[in-house]
């Protein structure tokens, strides 16, 4: 295994982005759009956003899987591409880090922490359909093991817990509220809970964790960057709906040639050649 020492240039490098990535959550509001391979990422630095997320979803269809089908190795292959591929900071979309118990959570996302990401984010989701939140007790454990194996890794990547009660069909804001809170004092540098879509919920996790600062969610028009800034959301992410509209497109394109034998989905298409020569 590399030890910091094997690779000076690339610590420093992390460490840069690790420093940039804790500033841009002390003030204001930033999008963090979510890239799904090297190409799609280094088109949205070149755009000017200040950071970068992945997304399991959008890493998951590119290798012919449905989201949460990606494996510890193949995550951790694709976050290597995508900081490669960029000099922004990159927060890990790191699911449930592939892994149940806190001692498994601390190795994986040691892992993780040596991919050159800024930051990642580790859920609640079990995977269960009887059960699909991890008990409440076991969820800060697994948060306060990811804390610690960040601290022990010396990298400073930011952590953000993801509480995914109104993901897996649990959309009860009291619960999502105690969860984060919890999150919050075990340890998690960001909090975060996505699908909740009203100014009220939204509002309700910005209080009940301040002064620390919360991702919101944006897959659907139901707010503007303007307006999550002025509820007090400090950075937005759209998770996998830009892989999705770029599916959208490239569905159909597809479905007009095989249904109509006609390719008028062929016009005013981008230069891909000039944004990546760029």
């Amino acid at each position: 295994m590399a030890t910091n020492q094997d690779h000076p240039t690339e610590n420093t490098d992390q460490a840069t982005r690790v420093a940039t990535f804790h500033r841009l959550h002390e003030s204001g509001t930033f999008v963090m759009p979510n890239p799904w391979d090297a190409g799609s990422a280094v088109v949205l630095e070149q755009l000017g956003f200040p950071a970068l997320a992945s997304t399991s979803a959008g890493a998951a269809w590119t290798l012919g899987r449905p989201d949460n089908g990606l494996t510890l190795e193949s995550a951790l292959a694709h976050l290597r591409a995508l900081t490669a591929a960029v000099s922004l900071p990159v927060n890990a979309d790191f699911e449930g880090a592939f892994a149940t118990s806190p001692e498994e959570v601390h190795a994986n996302v040691m892992l993780a922490t040596g991919t050159g990401v800024a930051g990642l984010s580790v859920e609640d989701s079990s995977g269960d359909p009887e059960e699909p939140l991890f008990d409440a007790a076991l969820a800060v454990e697994r948060v306060a093991a990811a804390r610690k194996a960040i601290d022990d890794s010396g990298t400073g990547v930011l952590l953000t817990a993801r509480s995914e009660g109104f993901v897996v069909g649990r959309p009860d804001l009291e619960e999502t509220l105690r969860r984060l809170r919890a999150f919050a004092e075990a340890g998690a540098d960001c909090l975060y809970a996505p699908r909740i879509t009203t100014t009220e919920q939204i509002s309700a996790v910005v209080e009940a964790v301040a002064p620390k600062p919360v991702n919101l969610l944006i897959n659907a028009p139901f707010i503007t960057v303007a307006e999550a800034a002025e509820l007090g959301v400090r950075r937005i992410s759209v998770g996998g709906t830009m892989a999705r509209a770029a599916w959208g497109g490239w569905l159909g394109a597809a479905r007009e040639i095989a249904e109509s034998g006609t390719f008028t989905a062929f016009q005013d298409l981008p230069d891909v050649d000039g944004l990546l020569r760029s």
